[in-house]
This record gives structure tokens, sequence and C-alpha cells, in this order.
């Protein structure tokens, strides 16, 4: 079975949360949107939390750029990548919002 993507399991939930709120379905019908529901909602907020984690790689570098790492989901971390590598993505300091909110 393919991953189901964020965009798609939030549809789907809001859906679920649609059925469940109109009150016209069996209890058995209910409890098994419900399950659908919090499996649907867990799902969600992992991809949130894999995207979040994606976000908080960004890193200034020596001389106060921002630079980007690579993120691997399945460790939870970043590699700090090569100054030669390809996937590095340097931002001009000047241009950057140095005020962002880690909390």
């Amino acid at each position: 079975m393919p991953k189901e993507k964020f965009e798609e399991a939030l549809s789907k939930l809001e859906k679920v949360v649609e059925r469940l709120e109109a009150g016209d379905i069996s209890l058995e019908e209910s409890l098994r949107l419900f399950e659908e529901g919090i499996r649907l909602s867990r799902l969600c907020n992992q991809k949130l939390d894999e995207a979040e984690k994606r976000v908080e790689i960004l890193l200034k570098d020596e001389e106060g750029r921002m630079k980007t790492q690579p993120f691997d989901p399945s460790t939870g971390s970043g590699q700090v990548p090569s100054k030669d590598s390809a996937k590095d993505l340097i931002v001009d300091s000047e241009n950057s919002d140095d005020s962002i909110d880690h909390s």
C-alpha cells in the first residue's frame, strides 16, 4: 500500500468528522469512523512532525548564512553537507529573516 500524502489524509479526516458530526449513522459505523479518524489524525501529526524537523535542520554556517542539511526521517537527524555538495542551499543572510522563533 503506497504511503498516504498529508493532504489526502487531511481531506479524508475532514470527511470523517463531517459524517460523525451529522449524527445520522449507527453506533458501529460511528466507532469505525472514529477509529479511522484517529488513524488519519496520527498520520497527519507524523507528517507535520517530519516537516517540522526538516525545517529545523536549517543552520547558519560560519559566515552567518543559512544552509540546509539533508533530513533522514528514519533517524530524525540531518547530515552536515560538504561545501562542494550540490545539495547545499546557501541563502544570503541579508535576505533571510533572523527573527525566527524556534519555541
